[in-house]
């Protein structure tokens, strides 16, 4: 098996597409649940996409200090 090299900012950035992927998944779900009337749910779980958003921006700014930096 052949094994290929991947920097560090290449599996962030695949990282952070995946987090803004499961962010809109969870988007969708949210205006589902509260349609529904689950607005409780629809809560708790805009509570849980605000802490993805903010951890979004941090793993933005290190991808671009890594990239900066050629790493």
């Amino acid at each position: 098996m052949q094994f290929r090299k991947y920097s560090l900012s290449d599996v962030l950035e695949r990282m952070y597409k995946n987090q803004l992927a499961l962010e809109a998944a969870l988007m969708e779900l949210t205006l589902q649940a509260e349609q529904q009337g689950l607005t409780e749910v629809g809560g708790n779980i805009r509570g849980t996409l605000w802490t993805i958003g903010e951890n979004a921006g941090f793993i933005k700014q290190g991808l671009a200090k890594l990239r900066s930096k050629n790493l």
